[in-house]
């Protein structure tokens, strides 16, 4: 006996449940879609935020410098293993750190400051693309300096206005000079939010009298697709005397919480379809209930347990297609818009953070084959659990009784 053709003309027979039951379904599963997206976006933006905006794949410093930024505490050899890296296939950029204190008219604040290799850091994160005014740093204008956002709320100023800075030098001396705006950055990190204070790298030498050597080389695979593990065991090979971490070690916490992506889609996808779960058992066992005189008669001609299990999983497994199928419809059209224009929430809140991280207030999907896969196998996996009762009741229906039911 053919099981499929039963299973569709009891689907079509009662279709107003049909339609009820699918269209519930599927409207969880496109909102569960447009949810995965946006999660996916969160977690991608997170991860680039933090990567591509300063950390980079792969950082290297002296021993001990992490534990005690000290001035002193250099790479000596790193103009040279800078070469190494960018002949091995790895973009790699040196950066230099000190500290002080930066004044501007009544308000002063300390500051980090960061000397920038101009002509390697924008092949190594995307940071000079991330002004909220002004412009990046140009080797033409070597007083120019750019500013993180707080920072420059804190000292109370905007593009063009003079910063005064006053440090001590590699040599004892009193470091200090006069700097102007050139720009002022988005929301990074708290970090550089609070304190960061870029230059370019002649003037960060010139100012702390430090002639050679850098703080930190970072490193960004070429091909995000390339494995971090095998690059960061190849920096490794070439680095030697030198401390050599992944971004994830160096932010484990981050790490954490974006390895968690699938944890966190997946319990909501759970919360979701335990409601559309209800659904598909109330609806097969209403069905099963209004037809068990019909299974009596098919189990006293020959039907056994299993083809009746069978049948009623095939007419839930038919639903689920259909309403897969409603759900990708709506779910990837609705994830495709918000993917393209993302949602403006610059409206309540100024700036967005997650983890820690400075995000932009525009939260954008991203579709991926998890995000729409995900809970689509969710969908038929928990409308499979919710008809296990109503498929056993069918099953072990007795022919005599059923018959006879009223």
């Amino acid at each position: 006996m053919n099981i499929l053709s039963f299973a569709i003309r009891n689907v079509k027979r009662n279709w107003h449940r049909t339609l009820v039951t699918t269209s519930a379904m599927g409207f969880a599963g496109m909102i569960m879609i447009l949810y995965a997206s946006l999660m996916e976006g969160l977690f991608q933006a997170s991860e680039r935020n933090a990567v591509a905006m300063d950390l980079g794949d792969i950082q290297i410093h002296a021993h001990g410098y992490r534990r005690d930024p000290d001035l002193y505490t250099r790479i000596a050899d790193a103009n040279h293993l800078v070469q190494s890296l960018q002949q091995a296939g790895l973009h790699a950029t040196q950066r230099l750190y000190g500290f002080g204190l930066a004044a501007a008219g009544s308000s002063s604040a300390g500051v980090q400051l960061r000397g920038i290799d101009l002509k390697n850091e924008t092949t190594v994160t995307q940071i000079h693309r991330h002004l909220m005014q002004g412009r990046w740093l140009d080797r033409s204008d070597p007083h120019g300096v750019v500013v993180g956002r707080k920072l420059a709320r804190t000292l109370n100023v905007k593009v063009g206005d003079e910063v005064v800075i006053v440090s001590q030098a590699t040599d004892g001396s009193m470091a200090n000079d006069l700097y102007r705006v050139r720009g002022i950055l988005k929301s990074v990190g708290e970090e550089i939010d609070r304190a960061g204070f870029f230059m370019i790298a002649p003037a960060f030498r010139e100012l702390m009298v430090l002639p050679e050597g850098a703080h930190e080389i970072t490193i960004m695979r070429p091909e995000r697709s390339a494995s971090l593990e095998a690059a960061t065991t190849a920096v490794k090979t070439l680095a030697p005397r030198y401390e050599v971490m992944s971004w994830r070690e160096l932010r484990p916490l981050i790490a954490a919480i974006l390895g968690l992506a699938d944890t966190h889609i997946l319990f909501a996808l759970l919360v979701t379809y335990v409601a559309v779960a209800m659904v598909v058992l109330n609806a097969m066992l209403m069905s099963v209930f209004e037809r068990i005189h019909e299974f009596g008669v098919m189990k006293a001609i020959g039907f056994g347990p299993g083809q009746l299990t069978l049948l009623v999983y095939t007419e839930t497994l038919i639903q689920v297609a259909a309403a897969s199928v409603l759900a990708l419809l709506g779910g990837l059209p609705l994830s495709g818009f918000f993917e393209r224009h993302g949602i403006d929430l610059s409206a309540f809140v100024s700036s967005v953070s997650f983890a820690g991280i400075a995000l932009d207030p525009v939260w954008q999907a991203y579709v991926t084959r998890r995000s729409v896969v995900m809970p689509i196998v969710a969908l038929f996996v928990i409308a499979g659990i919710a008809v296990i009762y109503p498929a056993v009741k069918a099953a072990v229906i007795r022919p005599v009784k059923a018959i006879y039911y009223r």
